[in-house]
């Protein structure tokens, strides 16, 4: 980089105090630096109601503040907040993002770009133009890259973001060999459901072990579902008109459902034979519990308490029950039966 894009991009640098940009509890004045320009067509839309936790918020400033030539990876079970924490922070903080959720078949090409026949403008005849990809595009400009599932990509493959990582320069051979140096502002985030060495839980098919001198360039991050009082501080925000005793009462039954999901729990279900143990195939996410909550204040009768608690049962059943088989479905109906207060299925 020359001294004048130096120079530019240090100009278009802000610094944003931590306390007011994230509404949590940290030192007076204490900040961290983003851009001014709140424009850019990649900078991800920010939800009003994300609540931030401070512990996987620190970790994901010091990342972005000073890489050390790492990428940052960030494991755990679906729905517990991998990518919102990355794409929040960085709607915050104005700073562009470039996204790809990787499957067996992505491809190093897919990251770095490709030709296609294109039009400069429309009703132009189309010539073979080069089309560059998230990585590319990152590379130059400054951006995010979040590459979602990466452990569903082949480990191969990844092997071609080693020295990206080191911050050594891309060269795209298809490209007439052009070289991209990396941007000061550029960052790779990686979101899976395992640590890199396969799915040892037997509920994330599609896992692959990754490359362990691909691993050994991260950092490591382990994001697990939010703590009640964080959830509690959600519902608050999306469904004030259910009331705190409900929103206490929602809370619990997705963490159980969830300790019985990781297997640190049992929960069983009465059948005409007697009890019978459970497992869960689906966890509540917070993002099903706020489904959950906003579907029964779409469904609640204002004015029969009966009605809101009927609105209740039917929510969970469009915002999670419906997929789960009889027995897992049972269970649940049975766990809301003895938290909630009251309850009608």
């Amino acid at each position: 980089m020359t001294a004048m894009q130096q120079e530019q991009f240090h100009a278009a640098q802000k610094a944003f105090i931590v306390a007011d940009t994230f509404g949590i509890d940290a030192p007076k004045g204490f900040a961290v630096n983003g851009f001014a320009d709140p424009n850019h067509v990649a900078i991800p839309k920010s939800d009003d109601n994300y609540v931030f936790r401070k512990e996987p918020l620190r970790e994901a400033l010091a990342f972005l503040e000073c890489p050390m030539n790492t990428g940052l990876f960030i494991s755990g079970h679906k729905g517990t907040g991998k990518t919102s924490l990355i794409t929040e922070v960085c709607a915050r903080l104005n700073w562009p993002v470039q996204q790809i959720t990787c499957t067996s078949r992505t491809e190093m090409t897919d990251l770095v770009g490709y030709h296609a026949m294109m039009s400069t403008t429309p009703g132009a005849p189309p010539e073979m133009q080069f089309q560059y990809g998230p990585l590319a595009l990152a590379m130059k400009e400054g951006h995010v890259l979040v590459l979602n599932e990466i452990d569903m990509m082949e480990p191969a493959e990844l092997t071609g973001l080693n020295d990206i990582l080191e911050g050594r320069p891309l060269v795209i051979a298809q490209n007439a060999g052009e070289v991209i140096h990396p941007h000061p502002a550029f960052r790779i985030v990686a979101t899976a459901n395992s640590m890199g060495n396969g799915d040892e839980t037997g509920q994330y098919a599609g896992i692959t072990m990754q490359n362990m001198a691909a691993m050994d360039r991260y950092r490591f991050m382990t994001v697990d579902y939010p703590h009640e009082d964080v959830e509690a501080a959600i519902l608050a925000k999306v469904a004030p008109e259910l009331g705190e005793a409900i929103h206490k009462a929602m809370i619990g039954v997705a963490n159980e459902v969830r300790e019985v999901f990781k297997g640190e729990q049992t929960l069983s279900v009465k059948t005409e034979y007697g009890e019978e143990s459970v497992a869960m195939s689906e966890p509540i996410s917070t993002r099903k519990m706020v489904l959950w909550a906003q579907l029964a204040v779409q469904f609640r009768s204002s004015t029969n308490a009966e009605g809101e608690r009927n609105a209740l049962s039917y929510a969970l059943h469009i915002a999670h029950l419906r997929r789960l088989n009889d027995y897992e479905r049972e269970a649940i109906l049975q766990l809301c039966n003895a938290i909630f207060p009251e309850w009608h299925d």
